[in-house]
């Protein structure tokens, strides 16, 4: 009986790891797409206008894809790093926001 679980446990883990390599592959695959993408847009000068707002968006994805799949985010046991990552996003951002009010007013 004990011989059957360790199988089972370890085709279990053996699928899991399978399907998460899959998944940074695909997400490094999309990363690499995003960058060439970027480097079009700016290369082919477009519109400032029409840039900014894309790029912005696209590093916002890649930050994304960094944190859930290559710093496996996901995965239990990693809720107290990402409150701290989320938390020094959050103070970042606050800080970035409340200078730029006091520059501009």
């Amino acid at each position: 009986m004990s011989e059957n679980t360790n199988s089972t446990a370890l085709n279990y883990r053996k699928k899991q790891r399978k399907e998460e390599m899959k998944q940074q592959l695909i997400t490094f695959a999309l990363m690499i797409a995003f960058t060439i993408v970027a480097f079009g847009m700016v290369m082919a000068d477009l519109s400032k206008l029409f840039i900014i707002p894309i790029l912005l968006v696209l590093a916002i994805v890649q930050v994304g894809f960094q944190l859930y799949y290559f710093m496996h985010m996901s995965h239990k046991g990693h809720e107290m790093p990402a409150l701290m990552i989320y938390g020094g996003m959050s103070v970042a951002f606050l800080t970035v926001l409340t200078l730029t009010v006091l520059v501009w007013w």
